[in-house]
C-alpha cells in the first residue's frame, strides 16, 4: 500500500486509560509517514498526556457540540485544517458524524456499527467481546495504513517536567518520605469505570505495608475521591500520605515513576504506572468487557486479581451485579503478591 498522508488526526475524546492506550499508535505513525503533521484530539482533562510528546505536532481540545450549530461549527474548525485522513479509536456516533461533515477523505474506524458507514476504511472487530488488549485493538486499525502494528514493541512516551518532579518531591518531603525512600501507592478509585476492591480492604493492605513491610504508603485519587481516599487514611494506624486531587497528570506521572508499587482497581492511571515502568498491582470485576484480557496493564511486571463470579453469593455465577465479588480478592493474597513484586516476581 502506498499512501501520501500529509496531515492525519487521531481522535480520543474518552478517558485517561483509553488514551494511555492509544499512545503506542504515535510513533508507528510518525515512522510511516515521517513527513507528516499528526494532530491528537482529546478532552481537556487528558491533555497533558500528549503535551510534548515527539510525534505530536498538534492538540485538539473537544467539547462535545451541544447542538446543531456548534456541531457545525466543530466542523468547519475541522475542514479548515485540511486533514487527509483521521483515525477514532473511540468511534461513537457524534465522532464519526463530525469527521464525516468535516470532509476528511479517508476515515478510518470499526465497521460493525450501524453508523460505520460514515467511515470511508472499516477494520472488522466487536471489541465487547474482549479477546484481545484494547492496546491491540487499536493498534489494528492501523493495518489500513500499511503498518504491521506486530513487528514492534508498543512505546509509551509519558509527559516528564523538571517541575512536576519538584513539586513531588517537596509532596513527598513534607510527608517525610525522602528521594531515596521506597514508597508504595494505593489508588482505590476507579472513577466509575469497574467494579472496586473496598476501601476497607485498602487500608488493611496499606496498614500491612507500613507494619510488615515497613514502607511509607501513598494514597491518590482524584479530586472528587477525597472522601474515599480520606477513608482509606481513617483505616490505617499510622497516617499515610494523602494525595486526591493535588497533583496533575505530568506529576502523577512523576510520582509513579518513583513508586516500588502501585496496587489500583482498573482505572487509568495503573495504565500510567506500567508506562513508567512500575510493578502494578491491578483488581478486576469478572466481567468479560471489564476484564484483564482487555484492560489489564500492559507490562510483564504485574500481578492480576479477578474473582470467581461463580462463588459470589450475590451473582452465584450470572452476571456481576455489584462490588461484592471483589470481596473474595483477599488481603493476604495482595500482600503476597506485592512481596513477589518487590521481589522481581511478576506474571505475563
Amino acid at each position: 500500500m502506498s499512501l501520501n498522508l500529509r496531515n492525519i488526526l487521531l481522535i480520543r475524546t474518552d478517558r485517561i486509560g483509553d488514551v494511555m492506550l492509544s499512545l503506542p499508535m504515535l510513533p508507528l505513525i510518525k515512522q510511516q509517514f515521517p513527513a507528516a503533521s499528526i494532530t491528537v484530539m482529546v478532552q481537556s482533562y487528558t491533555r497533558e498526556l500528549l503535551d510534548g510528546h515527539s510525534c505530536v505536532d498538534d492538540i485538539l481540545l473537544y467539547e462535545a457540540p451541544t447542538g446543531a450549530a456548534s456541531f457545525l461549527r466543530a466542523a468547519r474548525v475541522l475542514r479548515a485544517r485540511g486533514f487527509d485522513a483521521v483515525i477514532l479509536p473511540y468511534p461513537r456516533f457524534r465522532l464519526a458524524l463530525l469527521a464525516f461533515a468535516a470532509g476528511i477523505p479517508m476515515r478510518i474506524g470499526t465497521g460493525y456499527r450501524w453508523y460505520s458507514f460514515l467511515f470511508t476504511t472499516k477494520i472488522y472487530e466487536h471489541r465487547k467481546d474482549g479477546k484481545k488488549h484494547e492496546l491491540e485493538y487499536n493498534l489494528s486499525l492501523l493495518s489500513v495504513l500499511g503498518i504491521d502494528a506486530s513487528a514492534h514493541v508498543p512505546h509509551f512516551e509519558l509527559p516528564s517536567t523538571v517541575p512536576a518532579d519538584e513539586k513531588v518531591t517537596a509532596f513527598l518531603a513534607s510527608h517525610g518520605i525522602g528521594s531515596t525512600d521506597g514508597f508504595i501507592v494505593l489508588h482505590p478509585g476507579s472513577g466509575g469505570s469497574a467494579r472496586d476492591w473496598s476501601a476497607e480492604n485498602f487500608a488493611a493492605l496499606g496498614e500491612r505495608i507500613r507494619t510488615r513491610m515497613n514502607m511509607p504508603v501513598v494514597v491518590t485519587g482524584g479530586a472528587n475521591e477525597r472522601d474515599l481516599v480520606h477513608r482509606v487514611a481513617l483505616g490505617m494506624t499510622s497516617a499515610p500520605a494523602e494525595c486526591a486531587g493535588l497533583l496533575s497528570l505530568t506529576e502523577l506521572a512523576a510520582l509513579l515513576r518513583r513508586a516500588r508499587v502501585f496496587v489500583s482497581n482498573s482505572t487509568g492511571p495503573l495504565h500510567i504506572a506500567a508506562a513508567a515502568g512500575t510493578p502494578v498491582v491491578g483488581f478486576y470485576p469478572p466481567i468479560v468487557q471489564c476484564s484483564p484480557v482487555r484492560w489489564g496493564p500492559w507490562t510483564a511486571k504485574k500481578k492480576i486479581f479477578q474473582p470467581d463470579r461463580a462463588a459470589c453469593p450475590l451473582c452465584k455465577g450470572g452476571p456481576c451485579r455489584s462490588d461484592v465479588c471483589m470481596n473474595q480478592i483477599s488481603v493476604d493474597a495482595v500482600e503476597e503478591g506485592i512481596s513477589e513484586l518487590l521481589l522481581g516476581g511478576g506474571v505475563q
